[in-house]
């Protein structure tokens, strides 16, 4: 169940104080619960050192409520950390006691653990990632080198888009400079070169959404998206022309990010310049999916993200015991997939009966829906198009989606091999009525130019079944052929 032993995480911010309560999947919970205060704790940390007394009252309601919050979710487990503006205030112990006394224990994160546990959270979300992951706060920006799924080494800059307006007041050259100076004194000096820099935190998030507004991107979904790093530039020229309320009326840009967006795009392109990455890529995940990963062990860990999360959504959604591994192997018969083609094929079977309880004449739809719009990671854009092609023919909706600018964020061969997986699907979901006894008793093979049915059982043949198979056949260009073995 989706509400199984919640636990919930409050991030204590230099600009946000946020609660998110996860639930199901260990691997991947799904969140059930997130909201953020924009308490500015971390706002005049650098004229008076200090936390101030409206923010503090900002940040000490949020928690007064997010405890009420967590006790009626039944949280079995609260976990709160604090970043930059409480490590570094001249007060900031003084406001951990106010925290105390609501009732939470609270946790101050040292600015290389904070580094290291946002990489934790990219690695989580993004198993490969191999590049340098930059967690933009208000109060810091975390540097972190990830390589072959571990954090190789993090450092915490005092470069938070709440601490940039002084730099940027000397121009943009001097503030290039100061921001290479920096990076270079911590050792990441082109750090980048030739890999992916991983953009973790809200600010950064905001700024891909403006630039996938700007670009007319068919499916604004964060997480993955990959940018050229040329992209912070342009962003940033059109923020010039753009004002406040044509900012507001991008529905995606939460309008308490458009005061920080000039300066993290700033930001970002003096890093592009003294990184020197191959792509920009957007993670979703970043410290608090980190604390969660962490506590994992290492078998979960090495689980991939997504067919784990696919695997749950599947069995919450489907009519009987979920099947959907031995689907994939049924229909993986037929198919010479390699790896990266084979994983989305998997989580497509794992989704395959998601849709009994729609309506007949939108199931087809409720596949491209959840394909497309379902909160997965370690997935990009044209992944999530090929699931939905595959769930999409499926459920009987026709070989071409109904979306010709989002069909085209991949190539056409993409999509055949998709609407084929779909048509193998269908015809095993329909051979053994949505249950597992029908594929156990039978095979797919494909031999020469035909397409082979074996049975040990005649009477699972008929004439729907047939129908689906010379669907099959025909979109793999072989001849249909039933056989009973025994």
């Amino acid at each position: 169940m989706f509400a199984d032993a919640p636990v919930a995480i409050v991030d204590i911010g230099s600009n946000s104080v946020r609660l998110v309560v996860y639930s199901g999947a260990t691997r991947i919970p799904s969140i059930i619960f997130n909201e953020k205060v924009m308490a500015g704790l971390g706002r005049d940390m650098d004229e008076t050192g200090a936390l101030g007394e409206e923010a503090q009252a900002r940040a000490l309601t949020a928690l007064e409520r997010f405890r009420l919050l967590t006790r009626q979710m039944g949280a079995v487990r609260v976990r709160v950390v604090a970043t930059a503006a409480v490590r570094e205030a001249s007060n900031g112990k003084a406001f951990l006691r106010r925290v105390r006394a609501l009732g939470f224990e609270p946790a101050v994160l040292p600015g290389e653990e904070e580094g290291r546990l946002a990489g934790q959270g990219v690695i989580s979300a993004i198993p490969d990632a191999d590049g340098i992951a930059g967690d933009l706060g208000g109060g810091s920006l975390e540097l972190v080198e990830l390589s072959g799924r571990e954090v190789r080494r993090s450092v915490s800059l005092p470069l938070g888009v709440l601490r940039l307006d002084e730099l940027a007041a000397a121009g943009d050259e001097a503030f290039a400079k100061r921001i290479a100076g920096a990076v270079a004194r911590a050792g990441f000096a082109r750090a980048a070169r030739g890999r992916p820099f991983y953009l973790v935190g809200g600010s950064w998030r905001a700024l891909a959404r403006l630039e996938m507004e700007l670009a007319g991107h068919p499916l604004p979904i964060t997480h993955e998206h990959a940018m050229d790093p040329d992209r912070p530039a342009l962003v940033r020229k059109a923020l010039r022309k753009l004002d406040k309320a044509s900012l507001r009326e991008i529905p995606a840009i939460s309008t308490s990010r458009l005061p920080t967006l000039p300066r993290a795009c700033q930001l970002l392109e003096a890093l592009v310049d003294a990184l020197r990455p191959s792509v920009l890529v957007v993670s979703s995940f970043g410290i608090r999916e980190g604390l969660l990963y962490d506590d994992l062990d290492a078998e979960t860990q090495k689980l991939d993200p997504l067919v784990e999360a696919a695997r749950e959504a599947g069995a919450g959604l489907g009519r009987f015991e979920q099947h959907g591994g031995l689907l994939d192997e049924w229909i993986g018969a037929v198919f010479d997939d390699p790896p990266g083609a084979a994983r989305l094929r998997l989580a497509a079977c794992l989704l395959a009966d998601i849709a009994w309880a729609a309506h007949p004449d939108f199931r087809a739809e409720r596949g491209i829906d959840m394909a497309l719009h379902g909160n997965w990671v370690a997935i990009d854009a044209p992944g999530r198009v090929r699931i939905a092609q595959a769930l999409f023919c499926n459920f009987g909706g026709g070989r071409e989606l109904p979306y010709r600018s989002i069909a085209g964020l991949c190539t056409p061969a993409q999509l055949e091999r998709a609407a084929c997986w779909g048509y193998a699907m269908r015809l095993g979901q329909r051979l053994g009525g949505g249950v597992a006894a029908g594929l156990e008793r039978s095979r797919l093979v494909r031999t020469g130019a035909t397409l082979r049915l074996e049975l040990k059982d005649s009477g699972l043949l008929g004439e729907p079944v047939e129908r689906r198979l010379k669907t099959l056949a025909a979109s793999l260009g072989l001849a249909p052929e039933t056989a009973v073995i025994g």
